[in-house]
């Protein structure tokens, strides 16, 4: 059930804020993806989280308030992108284009970067926000997404804070609702259906995002901690967890990710950009492709990089002093 915040720091733009208890969880899988492993307890304190993920109803009043113009609505500059062609440094994001086939992984053949598409305009082009306010907003990179928790008086959660509060308090389960995918053939997020990224099973005009909470809550009252966008969390990243402690008494408190320079992604040496972590899964996810539908599941994403399936909520923690942003 929602909270109302106790503290007496002005929020902006969402209050509707669930209080998340905190205690000590298993932290990653072993069962997975290789990023997920090992599996290990931390200790998290108590916070608030955002009942839902930040909507475009919210967001264009964040706009609207600041003036904020996204990194999607900026050109790129050439020196972060060394030996970039200059007809691509214009204003754009990266939207998922649905092909009819496909040869080979090469994920080009459905990420299209095209210049125009912003918040404002997820598809790019003339496409519009009209019957989308209450969908989780999109298009917005790392920047963007700490603008809005700054400006709301809250923050951007950890990684362990993002996944204590899908886990719904509990740790064994596969998924935020139990440890089934889809119990009694009932979709409990919104995901891929169908085969991705060619052929989806969904009604048309509903293959990308849905309205929050058009989909049954977690434990805790939080809807779509899994699937719909993938979320921003605050921590670098890493390319596996930290070995687990030896003894009950070094149990992590209140981790956080790896150091900037170990998020730079190795397969591009010359774009000095760190990576953060994202949670959750989106849309997009599918068993036959991308089974990151689960709490546990982990994602890079450049802090640059805005996409039409990822967005972000935000933390309010009851001691703000030296709280990570």
């Amino acid at each position: 059930m929602a909270l109302a915040f106790e503290d007496t720091t002005e929020l902006r733009g969402d209050s509707s804020l669930v209080w998340v208890p905190g205690r000590t969880f298993t932290m990653g899988s072993d069962s997975h993806y290789p990023e997920e492993a090992p599996a290990h307890l931390v200790k998290v304190d108590g916070f608030w989280i955002s009942e839902t993920p930040v909507t475009n109803r919210q967001f264009k009043a964040f706009v609207e308030a600041t003036g904020h113009v996204t990194v999607a609505e900026k050109a790129p500059d050439p020196k972060d992108y060394p030996g970039a062609k200059p007809e691509m440094l214009k204003p754009g994001s990266l939207v998922f284009t649905q092909p009819k086939s496909i040869s080979g992984s090469d994920i080009a053949q459905w990420w299209v970067f095209k210049f125009g598409a912003t918040w404002r305009r997820p598809l790019g082009g003339l496409s519009d926000l009209r019957g989308k306010l209450d969908h989780p907003v999109v298009h917005v990179a790392y920047a963007d997404a700490l603008a809005y928790a700054i400006w709301a008086g809250m923050s951007l959660p950890t990684e362990a804070e993002w996944e204590m509060a899908a886990k719904g308090g509990v740790d064994e389960s596969e998924f935020a609702w139990g440890d089934e995918f889809m119990p009694g053939g009932v979709a409990m997020a919104n995901t891929w259906l169908g085969t991705f990224p060619t052929h989806s099973t969904k009604p048309k005009g509903h293959e990308r995002t849905s309205p929050v909470r058009s989909l049954p809550p977690n434990a805790l009252g939080l809807y779509d901690m899994i699937g719909n966008v993938w979320e921003w969390t605050s921590d670098f990243w890493s390319t596996h967890h930290p070995e687990p402690a030896k003894r009950s008494c070094c149990v992590p408190n209140n981790p956080r990710g790896d150091l900037t320079e170990a998020s730079y992604d190795p397969r591009q040496p010359a774009i000095r950009i760190a990576r953060r972590v994202l949670k959750g899964g989106s849309h997009l996810c599918a068993p036959n492709y991308c089974r990151r539908y689960r709490p546990a599941a982990r994602h890079a994403e450049q802090e640059d990089t805005s996409t039409s399936h990822v967005g972000f909520r935000c933390v309010k923690r009851p001691i703000q002093e030296g709280a990570p942003r």
